[in-house]
């Protein structure tokens, strides 16, 4: 527990102040985080970092990630869809040259991972652009959900939410979560006068909606990780494990936010 603390202070004294100052260090800090989640993926796929695969994926996540408006300048590049149609395209053919070390279904895997590291972290640089609200807005409903589903878990939870992906999990502590994020967060932002374009009943309904989207991308992220047969993503940060572990969530959160149309 002491190393768990430990850890989230000092990720908390990097990472706030990076987020409040947004921009180019934000970014940075988005593309490191990015660089590291595929790296979890291709560890767990046990390929070597410096194989053909691993630096097209490497490359694919920091292509995603880039803002869309770093492509403007740039010779028939006018977004990022492009090069990562060729950067599939090369997973593919590495299927071809790599003498049945790599098959389609890695190709498959890789580039879906590509698409779900760099969409998740593209959009939560992109959020900066909407204000520090705006971030704060998706980060709270998924640290409260996860906190007050984790505490009501353990008082009342006594039906499994999913138990051949995550036994710990059951519906009562889901639904607490939720209630609990519902509750809390608007009426945060509502006193605060934060995202004034909301009323009280809008925001009610989009913690809705991203509470239960958090908990579905902390599903998925524990699906593969079983699929994998590992406990955590990585271990770059003692006592959470690695960094798709601590992001899960916010993966599917922020996308969803913008889907919803809250980044502009």
């Amino acid at each position: 527990m002491k190393t768990r603390v430990l850890t989230a202070i000092v990720a908390l004294i990097i990472f706030v102040p990076l987020l409040v100052i947004g921009h180019t260090p934000l970014l940075i800090l988005t593309l490191v985080l990015g660089i590291i989640g595929i790296s979890e993926i291709l560890r767990m796929k046990h390929r070597f970092f410096v194989s053909a695969e691993a630096m097209i994926s490497f490359i694919g996540v920091v292509v995603i990630i880039l803002p869309n408006n770093f492509w403007q300048d740039i010779p028939w590049v006018n977004s990022a869809h492009i090069i990562f149609y060729i950067l599939a395209f090369f997973l593919l053919l590495q299927t071809v040259f790599s003498r049945n070390h790599f098959n389609f279904d890695d190709a498959g895997t890789l580039t879906l991972a590509i698409l779900y590291v760099g969409t998740g972290f593209h959009y939560f640089f992109q959020a900066d652009s909407k204000g520090l609200s705006t971030v704060m807005f998706g980060m709270l409903i998924v640290w409260i959900t996860d906190s007050g589903a984790y505490m009501v878990g353990r008082a009342i939870g006594k039906n499994k939410l999913a138990p051949k992906i995550s036994p710990n999990k059951t519906w009562e502590g889901s639904i607490g979560g939720s209630l609990i994020a519902v509750i809390i967060v608007p009426v945060i932002y509502t006193l605060c006068h934060w995202l004034p374009t909301y009323s009280l009943i809008d925001m009610f309904g989009l913690a809705l909606v991203l509470s239960i989207a958090g908990q579905l991308g902390d599903l998925i992220e524990s699906g593969f990780k079983r699929h994998f047969g590992v406990k955590d993503s990585g271990n770059i940060l003692p006592g959470h494990g690695g960094i798709l572990d601590r992001f899960d969530s916010m993966l599917v959160v922020m996308p969803l936010m913008a889907i919803l149309g809250m980044l502009g």
